[in-house]
């Protein structure tokens, strides 16, 4: 696996919030973005990629971040604003939320991905950030978590459909259940699985 080059950071003080985002590709739920600025001397091991981390390690880690950063917050972007906006400026909705509901300001933002969410506050992006630097990391695992809650959720109120096994990404078993028993209300109406199976 080739070595991602380092993060050079135009910030030097301790108000760096990273962000990043879980749920573009599923078609059903909300694109959830998390913001989560580090507590430099309560340093937390083990902070990476969420998607290289078992669910029991992020749920260990997630507590760690509650409990040891300085402020965290979560933001969303329903099934409805996804249809609505595209789930590229959703997504972006979606990170801004975060980031204004953080409890301290963020004075810098950095954004996992290519592009930033087109809010106030100064910052960068890093293509690959949540492996690249530790508070992408932790926002990656938050946004993770807090999806994965709300599969768990959904699941239990429909069960038929697989949410806890798939988390919502169209795998064969959830295709094969949208096709029997149609699209809930959660499900996204503009990605082309669900689309094909609504009224014309």
């Amino acid at each position: 696996m080739t070595e991602l080059p380092p993060l050079v950071i135009d910030y030097q003080g301790t108000c760096l919030a990273g962000v990043d985002e879980v749920g573009r590709g599923p078609l059903v739920g909300s694109v959830v973005a998390a913001a989560v600025i580090l507590d430099p001397a309560r340093p937390i091991e083990g902070l990476a990629d969420s998607k290289t981390l078992s669910a029991k390690r992020r749920l260990v880690l997630a507590e760690a971040i509650r409990q040891h950063a300085t402020a965290f917050a979560i933001g969303e972007a329903s099934p409805a604003e996804i249809d609505a906006h595209n789930i590229y400026h959703a997504t972006h909705l979606a990170m801004r939320r975060a980031i204004d509901a953080l409890p301290v300001a963020a004075e810098y933002l950095l954004v996992d991905g290519n592009r930033m969410p087109g809010h106030h506050v100064p910052g960068q992006c890093a293509v690959k950030g949540d492996q690249r630097h530790v508070a992408i990391g932790a926002a990656s695992i938050l946004a993770k978590v807090t999806r994965d809650a709300q599969m768990l959720a959904l699941h239990e109120c429909y069960p038929e459909y697989g949410f806890a096994r798939h988390k919502g990404y169209p795998t064969r078993e959830h295709l094969e259940a949208l096709e029997r028993l149609g699209p809930l209300d959660e499900h996204r109406r503009s990605f082309a699985p669900v689309k094909k199976l609504l009224p014309v």
